[in-house]
């Protein structure tokens, strides 16, 4: 039976992990709002291997504290993978640090955001191809999300779809094909956990402490996450029936409508 696999490329903030859990716990979290999660965690950057292509009905890739650029082999190794599951249209979502090698798998650029860190919760701004996307469909043009990134996809994968933007990332969301969507939000994220990475970020930057505590009074519940999770998940659900390019693809609405 195929299932769902969450690659894990790296871990959170320590004193966060021993209160409140890892990415794939939150991503997980997010999954069993609308169904119970049945598949499995493979740590890829302690070199465990993913499963056979043919095993999986869908992928999440996780955020991570390194960086794409850095070409570490565990992460060049996870980006020719990447390719071959987009190449399968095996449906992928990537998230922050997964949207960048997915990007970078898809021969995009990835490199620090020229503005500066984007921390908090901050204003996503829709594009017109959003509007029938699957993931991002009949949501506002304006959405606020929870982010934590010092990189960003500076150049989209030839022929990706642009689907967002934020006043610091031009490219905070993209859809390559049919199934795989990078994010460089984090739709895991609730207020408290957007607040440790703000506070987080404050050390290490050393910013001034009243713009840390600005970063940090701004970051506030959002319902986005849970509807871009819900719906990819009914997205890899639905693309194990014979229906799924008919019923998705013909009509990229059904999925946009939670």
């Amino acid at each position: 039976m195929k299932k769902t696999v969450i690659m894990k490329t790296g871990n959170s903030i320590p004193s966060l992990v021993a209160r409140r859990g890892d990415f794939e716990d939150w991503i997980i979290a997010g999954i069993e709002r609308d169904q119970p999660f049945s598949g499995s965690v493979i740590s890829v950057h302690r070199n465990e291997t993913p499963p056979d292509h043919d095993r999986i009905s869908g992928i999440i890739v996780t955020g991570s504290h390194a960086m794409v650029t850095d070409g570490a082999d565990w992460s060049e190794r996870t980006a020719k993978w990447l390719a071959e599951v987009v190449r399968r249209e095996i449906p992928v979502l990537g998230i922050c640090f997964g949207h960048q090698i997915l990007a970078y798998a898809l021969e995009g650029r990835v490199a620090s955001l020229p503005g500066g860190p984007e921390f908090g919760t901050v204003s996503l701004t829709l594009t017109d191809e959003a509007m029938d996307d699957p993931l991002f469909g009949n949501l506002p043009r304006m959405i606020e999300v929870q982010s934590s990134h010092y990189q960003a996809v500076t150049d989209l994968p030839p022929g990706s779809v642009r689907l967002a933007f934020t006043a610091k990332d031009p490219n905070s969301a993209f859809r390559y094909g049919r199934c795989a969507w990078g994010v460089q939000f984090h739709p895991e994220y609730d207020a408290e956990i957007a607040n440790a990475y703000a506070a987080e970020l404050n050390r290490q930057l050393r910013e001034s402490a009243g713009n840390g505590a600005t970063i940090r009074r701004n970051c506030r519940e959002t319902g986005t996450g849970r509807i871009i999770l819900g719906r990819f998940t009914k997205l890899m659900d639905n693309a194990m029936k014979p229906t799924f390019e008919r019923d998705v693809w013909s009509n990229p609405q059904q999925l946009a409508k939670r």
